[in-house]
């Protein structure tokens, strides 16, 4: 896996290649870039970055006085699209939803596109009662190393309210173990992930960072799940309001991991949204 040195640490990333309009997929707190792996292979014809974002499940530690705030994560996205000089990028989000205050943080001028894909919204940082449970259990002393190490039963992992929530369809037992278990057995990384999660902004910042949004004039494709359980349903149609150029997708039949419960689907308003020989 390729990876590059960047001011908080080093990040790992995959990226397919060639000369097509650039996609920069992005991931969840606790999981990889593979959570992409049903929708890259239908995209050939695009250049696929898949950074494996230090969110939970990075194997590489990042540095122990890295900013990995909301902010610090944002400023080091924008480190990352310049350090690979990607340019006109279509920037696509799924759970995690920081990286739309690039936005608001002026650092958005190499993302063309934005795809906003059943994700974190408004003042829903961490999403719904499940991300707020998260937290609760992060501030307990070594409660979060022992929530992962129940995440290695299924029925845990299937279970209302924890990451049965996330996709109505299961995820492999193999590519659940692979989100989970860098956390789980390396310290530095669980300090990376308390260090996010410990660290939310107040919901009058995340409100007033939101209100800007509207300063991206791109064209902007909202996809919302119509079942989820985690981001309002409401805030699809709030997300779109607030863009000048932006087009709202309802997707039935699927939780928040929408490139899990519905990958075809995604693939195609992808292909739509980016047409081949557009770099922009």
């Amino acid at each position: 896996m390729p990876e590059v040195e960047l001011s908080a640490g080093t990040i790992e990333y995959d990226d397919t290649g060639g000369g097509g309009p650039v996609i920069v997929f992005l991931h969840g707190l606790t999981i990889d870039n593979t959570v992409w792996r049903k929708v890259v292979p239908g995209l050939g014809e695009y250049r696929c970055v898949l950074p494996n974002w230090p969110l939970g499940s990075h194997r590489k530690p990042m540095k122990p006085d890295a900013d990995l705030s909301l902010r610090g994560h944002v400023r080091l996205l924008a480190e990352f699209l310049e350090a690979l000089d990607l340019r006109d990028v279509t920037l696509v989000l799924n759970d995690w939803g920081g990286a739309q205050f690039l936005i608001s943080e002026g650092l958005a001028d190499r993302v063309g596109r934005l795809a906003l894909v059943a994700c974190e919204a408004f003042d829903n940082f961490p999403p719904g009662l499940s991300g707020r449970m998260l937290v609760r259990v992060a501030r307990i002393p070594g409660g979060l190393k022992a929530m992962l190490h129940l995440l290695k039963f299924r029925f845990v992992q299937r279970a209302p309210g924890s990451w049965g929530w996330m996709s109505k369809t299961p995820v492999p037992a193999e590519v659940m173990d692979s989100w989970f278990g860098p956390a789980r057995e390396n310290p530095a990384i669980m300090r990376d992930i308390l260090k996010y999660g410990l660290h939310t902004p107040p919901k009058e910042t995340l409100l007033e960072w939101s209100g800007r949004l509207g300063e991206f004039t791109g064209p902007v494709l909202v996809v919302w799940a119509k079942e989820d359980k985690l981001m309002p349903r409401e805030h699809g149609p709030r997300l779109a309001a607030l863009f000048p150029d932006a087009r709202l997708v309802e997707v039935p039949d699927s939780y928040t991991l929408v490139p899990q419960d519905q990958p075809e689907l995604l693939t195609n308003l992808l292909r739509e949204f980016v047409p081949v020989g557009s770099r922009k």
